[in-house]
């Protein structure tokens, strides 16, 4: 089975990086989610990776994710214009060790 991954990168607003971390800790478990990893990159940006069963699963539950980035919203800052306030990307995972 063809393991499939999300990454979605964001700045937080100053004082609200313990209340995103606490949101990620709480994160629903849905299905076909295998894990989920947040990742401090500095001192206001994260990376959250999603990592899925497979891409069907992803899509399944892309609603549940949209609802659950609208309760972070808030507390983002806008990256660009283009991306507002996160930069998502997603693909097959090609390799784990």
């Amino acid at each position: 089975m063809t393991k499939y991954s999300n990454v979605v990168k964001c700045i937080v607003k100053n004082g609200n990086q313990d209340v995103l971390i606490e949101k990620f800790n709480n994160i629903p478990k849905w299905e076909g989610m295998r894990r989920t990893i947040l990742i401090q990159t500095g001192d206001k940006t994260f990376c959250s990776v999603g990592i899925w069963e497979d891409e069907a699963s992803l899509v399944k539950n892309r609603d549940n994710m949209i609802a659950f980035l609208d309760t972070l919203r808030p507390m983002l800052e806008e990256i660009s214009p283009e991306l507002g306030v996160t930069d998502p990307v997603s693909g097959t995972i090609v390799a784990e060790v």
